[in-house]
């Protein structure tokens, strides 16, 4: 078994409250970030110099989907492989917007990683509050007691103090932070900005 620098799981939200258009830029926003430069030369900085790495959606407390698969991410190569299959968005996943569901989807994906990783972390973005499944606090809480982290990437648009909504009830775990897109147009930068830090 691999062992790698942190096991992630990029989880998107793909609900009715984004567009067509906002979820194609999410997902190019990501495409773009595992290719570049900077994200890695974070992942070749470390002991391992290789990550464990995976792309879910998600909408409802029963509706996740996980776009690609636990990948050994070590390379240009392999990243350019990851991003391809997120140049074409499924499309959405009609339905209410479940964090949690997406907390507990993420934490299940970990327990069958077959790598070894030294962190763990959930990488979560959105731009709505939790509004189905179990409480929020409930599935944050279970993830940090398994020795998780959870990250945010909240984008303000609809919700304009998701921010603050995330940082106290989304993010938690060792080191945990929260980096805001303050709209879907800063949505690229703002992942690049994130993913650098999660990794180095």
């Amino acid at each position: 078994m691999a062992t790698v620098d942190v096991a992630l799981v990029l989880a998107v939200d793909s609900s009715g409250s984004i567009s067509d258009e906002d979820l194609a830029l999410q997902f190019h926003g990501y495409a773009d970030a595992v290719t570049s430069e900077a994200f890695l030369n974070a992942v070749r900085s470390g002991p391992c110099g290789q990550i464990a790495i995976t792309f879910v959606a998600w909408s409802s407390a029963n509706r996740q989907e996980q776009v690609v698969p636990w990948t050994l991410l070590d390379g240009m190569s392999v990243a350019r492989k990851f991003a391809s299959a997120l140049i074409h968005p499924p499309g959405l996943i009609p339905g209410y917007t479940s964090i949690s569901g997406a907390i507990d989807f993420s934490v299940r994906l970990l327990a069958q990683c077959k790598f070894d990783p030294v962190r763990q972390v959930i990488d979560v973005s959105g731009d709505g509050t939790n509004n189905d499944g179990r409480t929020i606090i409930d599935a944050r809480d279970a993830a940090i007691a398994d020795g998780i982290t959870i990250n945010g990437l909240p984008i303000i648009g609809r919700e304009p103090n998701i921010a603050g909504y995330y940082a106290e009830n989304v993010v938690g775990g060792p080191a945990a932070f929260i980096t805001v897109a303050k709209d879907i147009a800063s949505f690229h930068s703002a992942v690049l900005q994130k993913l650098v830090a999660e990794i180095a």
